[in-house]
C-alpha cells in the first residue's frame, strides 16, 4: 500500500528530471557561443557589485580573490541571454560552455551558479550563499570568474556566474 502512494511522487520526479532541461544539441549551441562572444554588453553596475560581494566573502574566509575575466563573462552572457530568451533558469549546455573555456581560456576546472528573480546584487549573492552547492562554488578553488545579469522584457532578472581555475 505504501508503494502505491509513493509511486505518483516518484513518477513526477522522473518526469521533472526528464523535461526540466533543454533538448538543444551541443553542436547547435557551439555556434551561438562563438557569435555572442563578440556582442557581450558593457558591464552593468549590478554585475560589478556581485563580483565585489563574492570576493569580499572569499576574503573574509582567507581565500584568494578571483579575477574578473572578460572571456568568462562573455560566455556567462551567452547563457544568461539563452535563459532570458527561453524564460527559464537552467544549466542547459553547461558542458559546452565548460569545454569552450577549457579550450579558449586555459581553464582546468569550470563551475557555474545561475539564478533568477532577484533584483539586487546582495539578494542574489545571499541566496547563493544559503545554498550548499552554490556556496561551494563561491568558496571553491578557482582563480577567475565572470558574471552576467540580464532583465527580461517581463522584468525578471536572470544571472549566470561562471568560475574557472587556470
Amino acid at each position: 500500500m505504501k508503494l502505491l502512494t509513493k509511486l505518483p511522487i516518484l513518477a513526477l520526479l522522473v518526469v521533472f528530471t526528464l523535461f526540466s532541461c533543454t533538448t538543444d544539441s551541443l553542436d547547435e549551441k557551439a555556434d551561438t557561443i562563438e557569435l555572442n562572444l563578440a556582442t557581450a554588453p558593457e558591464t552593468k553596475t549590478i554585475e560589478v557589485q556581485i563580483l565585489e560581494l563574492i570576493n569580499n566573502h572569499r576574503l573574509s574566509l582567507g581565500l584568494n580573490p578571483l579575477s574578473d575575466m572578460t572571456l568568462v563573462r562573455s560566455v556567462a552572457y551567452t547563457h544568461t541571454d539563452y535563459m532570458v530568451d527561453n524564460n527559464e533558469v537552467s544549466h542547459a549546455n553547461f558542458y559546452k560552455r565548460s569545454e569552450y573555456l577549457k579550450s579558449n581560456a586555459g581553464a582546468k576546472k569550470v563551475s557555474e551558479n545561475v539564478a533568477y528573480g532577484y533584483t539586487t546584487a546582495e539578494s542574489v549573492v545571499r541566496a547563493w550563499l544559503k545554498s550548499e552547492g552554490h556556496k561551494a562554488n563561491i568558496e571553491g578553488d578557482f582563480t577567475n570568474f565572470g558574471v552576467s545579469a540580464e532583465e527580461s522584457e517581463l522584468g525578471k532578472w536572470y544571472y549566470t556566474n561562471i568560475f574557472i581555475k587556470k
